[in-house]
This record gives structure tokens, sequence and C-alpha cells, in this order.
């Protein structure tokens, strides 16, 4: 996640680079440190940082990795020719990398040829099983066939070598949640709540799956992350104090007669009733009727 002072400088930087004023190599830097693509302009600049040999010299060994930079965001734009004549050039210099090796397989995928890109992925993971990077492209062009059971198998097969990638566990557990598969999108988010338990997105998807699987246990669960979700958020979340009155109801009508829980459940709702239409009254006084009572 960009911080607000980076966000800042890359703006500034952008403006700066777009209206001539220099700074060109720092903005590509920039962008590449935080893992932006920026395609356009990394082009636009690192093309004409390449074309002009007395720039190009100046960034010594640096220029390589601006080589690659250009090639993939020459691929995002389809501008095929200029990534095949970057991928080259590298190819040259560096015979027998398996960094270029994957922007070979990458540019199989620009073109739609993905079964000589399925090939070539393979090949480097052969040669080096534990790179994360070809491990994700697979994932990703999986993905882009629309082969969503084949990306759920590579995943998989990724986190039983990386299991502290957050990111990975947390795309699993949408792919599950869009393939209606509760149970196992479940698994994920409790292994992002093992691992980063003062996350509150990750409290609040666990608690939304559990709502959706439905049944008391899986309610009263829910309840619990909803209101963990609060607690971490300062009150503040309003999906999560919708959470708990949604959580308050169903209970509510499958523990008739149960007294105790009952009012457990009353009590925790009406907190989350008066949180909900306070935020309501200050934040947006035209929807407050939407969560105040019907007095017709």
């Amino acid at each position: 996640m960009v911080g607000a002072a980076e966000e800042a400088r890359l703006r500034r930087l952008e403006s700066q680079v777009e209206n001539g004023g220099g700074g060109a190599w720092e903005y590509l830097c920039l962008v590449r440190k935080l893992k932006l693509r920026r395609s356009d302009q990394v082009l636009r600049h690192g093309l004409a940082l390449l074309n002009d040999p007395r720039a190009r010299s100046k960034l010594g060994g640096e220029e390589w990795t601006l080589y690659e930079q250009v090639a993939i965001a020459a691929m995002d734009c389809q501008k095929l020719d200029v990534a095949k004549d970057c991928i080259a050039t590298l190819s040259k210099q560096f015979p027998s990398s398996g960094r270029v090796g994957r922007l070979e397989a990458m540019m199989h995928e620009a073109r739609g040829a993905w079964a000589e890109a399925e090939r070539a992925y393979a090949l480097l993971l052969e040669n080096n099983p534990f790179d994360q990077i070809t491990q994700k492209r697979r994932v990703a062009m999986a993905k882009a066939q629309g082969n969503i059971s084949a990306a759920v198998d590579y995943l998989n097969k990724y986190l039983e070598i990386f299991m502290a990638d957050h990111d990975a566990w947390r795309e699993l557990a949408e792919i599950y949640v869009s393939l209606q598969m509760y149970k196992q999108a479940a698994f994920c988010y409790e292994e992002l709540i093992l691992a980063q338990p003062t996350v509150p997105l990750y409290h609040l998807a666990y608690a939304e799956v559990l709502y959706t699987m439905g049944g008391l246990e899986n309610l009263q669960t829910a309840k619990k992350y909803y209101a963990l979700t609060i607690e971490l958020t300062g009150g503040k979340n309003t999906r999560a104090l919708y959470g708990v009155c949604l959580c308050s109801a169903a209970i509510s009508q499958l523990t008739k007669g149960r007294n105790k829980e009952e009012k457990e459940g009353s009590e925790l709702q009406s907190l989350a009733v008066e949180a909900l239409t306070k935020d309501y009254k200050k934040r947006a006084p035209a929807k407050f009727s939407i969560v105040t009572p019907d007095r017709n």
C-alpha cells in the first residue's frame, strides 16, 4: 500500500516529468519501488531514456533494469515490437537468465499464445521450483483465460511452499467465495487472521463468509468477528455494525425461548443500532431514514 508521502512525491514527479521538468529516471525508480505499473508513462519516458545514448550511459548497470521495466510496460500497452526489442537486448546480454526467460514467457502471454507460455513457465519452474514470481504468473495466466480451477490448483501448490504470503491467501479466499466454496474460503481467512490478527479486513471477511454459510454456530461466531472488527476500527466500520444487527436478528429467530441468548443478542444489537443511527445522522442525514423505524 502506497503511503500518503510517497503518493505525493509520485504525483509531484509525474507532473514534473510530464511538463518537461526532468527527473524521468527518479520517477521510473519510484514507480518500480512502489510496485506500480503506470505503463503508459513508463513506456514513454523509459523509451526516451533508452533511445538517448548519453542518458543511457549514465545509468550504468541500471540500464538493464530499465530495459526490463520498459518491456513489461510495452506488453501492457500492446506495443509488442518494442517489448520484443527490449527482450532481445536483454537476452543477448544475459543469455541464460531465468529472469529474461520469464519475460519471454510473458511475451507469449501478451500474444495470446497460452500453450507456449505454459510450457515456458513449466520449464522455468523445473529449473527453479522456488521462483515465486513465475508461480504467480501461472496463476494470473489461468485467471486471464477464465480457467479458475487451474488458478485454484496453482495457488494451493504455491501456498504449500510459500505459506506466509498473505496476498496469495487472500486471493485464494476471494476465488473460493466467487465459487461459493465457503468452507474453503473460511479456512483461508482463518490462516490470515492467525498470521495478522490486527487487520480488521480479515475479521470482517471471515464474519461475512460465516454469515453466508448460516446455521446457529456459524452465526454466533460471525457476530463475534463482526464485533472484533468494530473494536479494531474504533467502532467506525458500518459494514460490521450492520453485520452485528443481521447476525443478532438471525440468531434471535433460531434461539426463541432461550432468554439468556436473546438478551445478550438484543443488547449488542441495540448498541450497533445506536452507533449506526449516530453515524448516519452525522455523515449522511439524507439517508437517516434508512436506519430509523418506519413511523407510519
